[in-house]
């Protein structure tokens, strides 16, 4: 496995076998827990963990505080704390996740791939304002709905980056009916027809 499984995302062997090691993990829990959709798990590498993989390009390395909302079965949260722990040791990763048995995958995959990631088995709601360097999610809710987690969680200086699928330019338009901010559109490297919104200065409004 080369640097090349990644799209040119530069990473150690290391890194590479515990990102091989996490995927075995989905394929052993998903018949149980249903972690991703069971008709994506032949694509499992390109279709969520290079997806996942590719948010971590467009962090600011100074990050000290991330967290990922509504992580499910860790994507693209345990994806990016495996990443960082080579290029942002300092970085520590904070999961929410309210579905109690993806939680429970979520801690067992941290514990089996040594990774010191919390997970919150809550509602993002419900948990205290984390004032977070950075804030990712990924198919969790329409852009209007989810920056109010993510402005929840977000210190003022931070940024959110937030994967969309092909109805992005929609889902910007409805946001900005509700919110004022600013967002940068990057094309995702495994679907043309979507997009990564790095999303900043969120202002209800």
């Amino acid at each position: 496995m080369s640097a090349e499984d990644l799209d040119g995302l530069d990473v150690s062997r290391e890194t590479l076998a515990r990102l091989r090691a996490y995927a075995d993990l989905i394929r052993r829990w998903n018949p149980k827990i249903n972690l991703v959709a069971p008709s994506t798990i032949p694509d499992l590498w390109q279709r969520h963990i290079v997806d996942s993989a590719q948010l971590f390009a467009h962090a600011p390395r100074d990050a000290q505080h991330w967290v990922d909302i509504g992580s499910g079965g860790g994507l693209p949260g345990l994806v990016c704390a495996i990443l960082a722990q080579e290029v942002m040791p300092e970085c520590r990763f904070t999961l929410i996740e309210s579905d109690q048995r993806k939680s429970a995958f979520l801690m067992t995959a941290a514990r089996e791939l040594g990774l010191a990631v919390t997970v919150l088995a809550k509602r993002v709601e419900a948990v205290a304002p984390q004032q977070a360097d950075i804030v990712s999610a990924r198919a969790l809710a329409p852009l209007n709905l989810l920056l109010a987690m993510v402005a929840r969680h977000m210190r003022p200086e931070g940024v959110a980056l937030l994967p969309k699928g092909k109805t992005y330019e929609q889902e910007l338009a409805a946001a900005r009916a509700e919110w004022q901010f600013n967002a940068t559109s990057i094309e995702s490297r495994t679907d043309n027809l979507a997009r990564l919104l790095i999303v900043k200065d969120i202002i209800r409004g």
